[in-house]
């Protein structure tokens, strides 16, 4: 599993000095993982961090796919053979997976893995492009609903040889939801857990409310500069942006969050944000936005009726669009930078 596009900048500008500010970080799930405390407990609180780093390593162990022993990478040896039994947490996640792909007309899709090798946006990277006859051949093993899940024996089954999922569109905010729980039960109330572009943020930093910024997508990478910020209390923010583990070439922007429609780099969108009440929601329906764009964004939340659901997108176009929700805390600091 790797990391998503770290688009979500924590606002430090006086917050750093200030007393009762605890920072931890770690590697895991592919991405940095940080946790930010306010409080005077730091025994406690480096004990906490200690426990979200290792339930990280744990849940990834179960879900990546970048071994050959996770539940995940058993499930996709046995495509075309047999049903796999999981663990409860990757059923959970996979049929959330599912119920998404059919909420969203199949825009989300576990199944894109059938694509890794083919794209290289990881340490493969080298600026080449896939072979388009390829790229139409392996959109053949595309397809969510051939996924089948036994819930009573909590078994997983892809149908067709060749088939294979991957949980990094879902798996990190799941996890970052297990750890919030996680530190709530040791008491604590006043937090932030990242990883990647996936975020919580619990209760407020003494009086004032942590504040949190959106990357500016086409600002350097070396100097990653914000276009809006807002306040943010009990609830997720996560941002998919096509601006890291991508490149240009001949002046088109070739990036990792595909259409599983096309087998091609999704083009509506530079970024989308989501606010939402956990981080598991932000995380999948954040791709589902990007792809779809602003749009027919907006007509998916109001047809699946989604709650205390809010957008922030730069399109195509480097066009801002929110939902109403989000305005009014939306702070614009700068236009978002043009390029390719």
């Amino acid at each position: 599993m790797r990391a998503a596009a770290l688009a979500i900048l924590l606002v430090t500008a006086h917050a750093s000095a200030a007393p009762g500010k605890l920072t931890y970080s770690d590697k895991a799930m592919g991405t940095t993982v940080s946790v930010w405390f306010w409080t005077d407990k730091e025994p406690e609180a480096a004990k906490a961090a200690a426990d979200v780093f290792a339930e990280m390593k744990r849940l990834d162990q179960e879900m990546t796919t970048w071994t050959t022993t996770s539940e995940v990478s058993k499930i996709n040896a046995a495509a075309g053979g047999k049903p796999v039994p999981v663990s409860e947490e990757t059923y959970a996640v996979i049929e959330r997976a599912v119920d998404i792909s059919k909420r969203s007309s199949g825009v989300f899709d576990i199944t894109v893995q059938a694509f890794h090798g083919l794209w290289k946006f990881d340490e493969d990277m080298d600026g080449t492009l896939p072979d388009p006859a390829e790229v139409k051949k392996r959109l053949k093993m595309i397809g969510w609903k051939d996924i089948v899940l036994d819930k009573k024996k909590k078994t997983v089954f892809l149908k067709r040889k060749g088939m294979a999922i991957t949980l990094g569109g879902i798996a990190k905010g799941y996890a970052v939801d297990k750890c919030v729980e996680l530190i709530k039960a040791k008491g604590f109330t006043d937090f932030m857990v990242q990883a990647g572009g996936d975020m919580y943020i619990a209760g407020k930093k003494d009086k004032d409310p942590w504040i949190v910024g959106i990357r500016d997508p086409r600002s350097p990478s070396d100097h990653p500069a914000m276009f809006a910020t807002a306040p943010i209390e009990n609830h997720s923010f996560s941002t998919s942006g096509d601006y890291e583990r991508g490149f240009v070439k001949n002046g088109v922007r070739y990036h990792h969050i595909l259409d599983p429609r096309t087998g091609q780099p999704a083009t509506a969108s530079r970024s989308v944000t989501i606010r939402a009440k956990d981080a598991f929601t932000a995380d999948a329906w954040s791709k589902v936005m990007f792809i779809y764009g602003p749009k027919k964004g907006l007509e998916l939340i109001k047809a699946n009726k989604l709650e205390d659901f809010d957008v922030v997108w730069i399109d195509d176009k480097n066009e801002i669009h929110m939902t109403d929700g989000i305005t009014k805390d939306l702070k614009k600091l700068k236009d978002p930078t043009p390029g390719p």
